[in-house]
C-alpha cells in the first residue's frame, strides 16, 4: 500500500458499519416504538415496573468469562477499563468490563446490590440492546434488542403460570391471533428426572466425574492438560480430542470440590472405558449432549434427534456430530418423553407422571405442571394458547423449573427457500440460582424475554406492520422567500393544533420541493404564492390522494384539468382543511 505524500491531506474514511450490526431508519424505528408500547401496556397491566441498567457491565457480574485466560470470552464485547489517572501514573491493572449480553445478568445485580430496598416479590420490565460477539447472518446480528420481564423472590408457580399469560396476551394485542402462536411449556425438573431413569441425574452425573477424575481435582489447569496429553489412561481415552474441548474439561476439573464423594476404587483398565462413557470425547458430557440433542428437535427431526442420542449424525453441511452415546433401551426412554407433548395439558402431565417413576425431581417437576396448569384454567388460558411440550429445552443451562417459549405457527419461506413455520420469537425460565452467585442465598426467580427485531420480523410477515404507510410530516412549501415568516407562521398554527409539520428548508424549486414531500411520505403540502397570498388564501394538495387517483387517470392533460387532489381555501382554513385530509 503507498503511503501519502508528505503535506497531502489524509485519506478519506470509508462510510461503513462494522460487521453484524447495521443502521435502522425512521419507519423501522416508529414500528418497533409502537409494538413496544404495546406489549409495556400488557406488561404494566400485570403490575411490572420499567427499570434500565447500564450497557456495560463488570465481566465478572456477567458471569460469562475464562477465568484463567488474558481476556474474556470471545462471544462477549469487553475491554480493560482503565481510569484516565492510573493511566497517567503508570497503572495499567484495570478492571474488565464488558457489554451486557442479555438483560437477566444485570438483572440478577441489580436484585443482590439492591436487596435491602427493593420490594419482595420483585416485577419489573425492562427494554434495551445487548450484544453478543457471534458469526453474523441473515437476520441475525451482533445488536439486538430484548423485552424481558421478571418476577425475582417467589418460588410460587403462578408467577411461572403469568408469564405464559403475559406472553399470550402481548401476541394478541399485537394483533396476532389465536391458532397463529402458542405458549409452550416444558419443566427442566421433569426432564432431570428422565435422566435420572437413564443413569445420568446429577447424583450419577457427580459420581462418574469424581470417580473418574479424583487423581487430578483440584490441580492447576495446566498440570492437569499436561496429565491428558502424556499420562494413561488419559492420553488413550483423550486422543484426537481438540485441544479447547479438553480446555474445558480441565476448567472443570480444577475448580471442582475436595475432597469429593468417593465409593472405591476402580481397577487401572477400567478407567479408559469409563472415561469414554462418562465424557464421550466431544459434547462437555453426557447430560449436555442429550440436552443439545432435544434441543434439535425441530431442526433435526425425530430421526436426527435419535441419532444424536446414539453415536452421533452427519449434519446438513457434512459434518459428523458426535453423540451422547446413549444405550437403545435409554434412547427409547428419552424419545417417548419428548413425543408426550400433545394439546390437551392433563393427558400430557399423565404420561410425564408415568415416566419420571420414582425419581424425586422428577415428581417435583409434574407437580410445578400441575400448578400451572389450573392457574392457568382458573385464568381462562386453554390449550389453543398454552402446551406442555417435553420437547422444548431451552438452551441458557441455569434454567432450574419451568421453562417456556412463544412460538408463531404460520409459515414462511426462509432464506433457503424452504417453508418452515416461523418459529420462537420469545422464551424464558425459571432460574434459581442466579442471585445466588452474588448473595450465596437462594432467590428464586422467573421470566420470559421477547426478541424485539425477531418479533417485529413477524408483524411485517403477517401484515400487521406496514412500514411503507408510516406518514411522514405535513410539508409548507417556499414559494415566495420574502414571505418566510408567514410561511413559519403557517407551520406552528399546524403544530399547535397538534399536527407534525415542517418547513421546507432546502434551496429546490416547486418541483424538488414537491418530490421532497413525496420522499419524506407526507400526506400534505401546503403552497401559497404570491397570488395566494394576496387573496389570503392557501393551496392545499392532498398529496396521498393524488397517488392514488394518478393510478386511475389515462392522461396527463386529463389529470391536469381535473386536479381533483388540490382545494384552494381561505387562509384562515389552514388547520380545519388540513386535519379533515388527515382523518379521512
Amino acid at each position: 500500500m503507498s503511503q501519502p505524500s508528505e503535506g497531502a491531506p489524509p485519506p478519506r474514511p470509508v462510510p461503513r458499519v462494522p460487521k453484524g450490526f447495521r443502521d435502522v431508519f425512521a419507519a423501522d424505528v416508529e414500528a418497533r416504538r409502537n409494538m413496544v408500547e404495546t406489549i409495556r401496556g400488557v406488561y404494566e397491566r400485570y403490575g411490572f415496573e420499567p427499570l434500565e441498567t447500564p450497557a456495560v457491565e463488570h465481566v465478572d457480574v456477567l458471569g460469562k468469562f475464562l477465568p484463567e485466560a488474558d481476556r474474556p470470552d470471545a462471544g462477549i464485547f469487553a475491554w480493560k477499563l482503565i481510569e484516565e489517572g492510573d493511566r497517567d501514573s503508570g497503572k495499567n491493572d484495570g478492571e474488565w468490563v464488558a457489554l451486557r449480553y442479555d438483560l437477566t445478568a444485570p438483572l440478577s445485580r441489580v436484585v443482590a446490590q439492591y436487596k435491602e430496598t427493593l420490594p419482595t416479590p420483585f416485577r419489573r420490565y425492562q427494554i434495551g440492546p445487548v450484544y453478543r460477539m457471534e458469526k453474523p447472518g441473515p437476520g441475525r446480528f451482533r445488536e439486538f434488542y430484548q423485552f424481558d420481564i421478571d418476577t425475582v423472590g417467589t418460588a410460587n408457580m403462578a408467577a411461572d403460570a403469568e408469564v405464559c399469560c403475559i406472553l399470550a396476551d402481548a401476541l394478541e394485542e399485537l394483533g396476532i391471533k389465536r391458532g397463529e402462536y402458542v405458549i409452550k411449556v416444558n419443566n427442566r425438573k421433569v426432564l432431570e428426572g428422565i435422566l435420572d431413569r437413564i443413569g445420568l441425574g446429577h447424583a450419577h452425573h457427580q459420581e462418574a466425574f469424581h470417580e473418574v477424575f479424583r487423581p487430578l481435582l483440584g490441580q492447576s489447569k495446566a498440570n492437569i492438560m499436561k496429565t491428558f496429553r502424556s499420562e494413561e489412561p488419559y492420553s488413550g481415552a483423550f486422543k484426537g480430542v481438540p485441544t479447547e474441548v479438553l480446555d474445558q474439561q480441565a476448567q472443570k476439573i480444577s475448580a471442582a470440590a475436595w475432597p469429593p464423594p468417593w465409593s472405591g476404587e476402580k481397577p487401572p483398565g477400567e478407567y479408559v472405558e469409563m472415561l469414554k462413557n462418562y465424557y464421550n470425547l466431544f459434547p462437555k458430557d453426557q447430560r449436555l449432549a442429550v440436552l443439545r440433542a432435544i434441543d434439535k428437535f425441530d431442526k433435526s427431526g425425530l430421526d436426527g434427534v435419535r441419532g444424536l442420542l446414539g453415536t452421533g449424525r452427519l449434519d446438513t453441511s457434512g459434518v459428523f456430530n458426535y453423540g451422547a452415546q446413549l444405550d437403545p433401551d435409554a434412547i427409547e426412554t428419552v424419545i417417548g418423553f419428548m413425543m408426550s407433548g400433545i394439546a390437551d395439558r392433563n393427558i400430557v402431565i399423565d404420561h410425564l407422571s408415568h415416566l419420571v417413576g420414582d425419581s424425586v425431581v422428577g415428581k417435583q417437576g409434574v407437580s410445578e405442571l400441575i400448578a400451572i396448569h389450573e392457574f392457568l384454567s382458573a385464568a381462562g388460558y386453554g390449550n389453543d394458547r398454552v402446551q406442555f411440550d417435553p420437547s422444548i429445552v431451552r438452551g441458557l443451562a441455569y434454567y432450574t423449573g419451568p421453562v417456556f417459549e412463544a412460538q408463531l405457527t404460520f409459515d414462511i419461506i426462509d432464506e433457503d427457500g424452504v417453508k418452515r413455520p416461523f418459529g420462537s420469537v420469545a422464551g424464558g425460565g425459571r432460574y434459581d440460582d442466579l442471585v445466588k452467585r452474588f448473595t450465596g442465598e437462594l432467590v428464586p426467580a422467573t421470566g420470559a424475554s421477547i426478541g424485539v427485531d425477531r418479533l417485529l420480523a413477524a408483524l411485517k410477515v403477517v401484515g400487521k406492520v406496514k412500514t411503507e404507510d408510516r406518514r411522514g410530516p405535513v410539508v409548507v412549501t417556499v414559494m415566495d422567500k420574502p414571505k418566510l415568516a408567514e410561511y413559519q407562521q403557517m407551520v406552528f398554527e399546524l403544530r399547535r393544533a397538534g399536527v407534525a409539520a415542517e418547513l421546507y428548508l432546502g434551496e429546490g424549486g416547486f418541483k424538488q420541493q414537491l418530490k421532497y414531500a413525496d420522499r419524506r411520505n407526507s400526506p400534505v403540502a401546503v403552497i401559497a404564492g404570491s397570488n395566494e397570498f394576496e387573496k389570503s388564501e392557501i393551496t392545499i394538495k392532498n398529496l396521498r390522494l393524488g397517488k392514488e387517483l394518478a393510478k386511475q387517470v389515462a392522461s396527463r392533460d386529463e389529470w391536469r384539468k381535473g386536479q381533483p387532489a388540490q382545494t384552494t381555501v381561505a387562509r384562515a382554513a389552514l388547520v380545519e382543511e388540513v386535519k379533515k385530509i388527515l382523518n379521512s
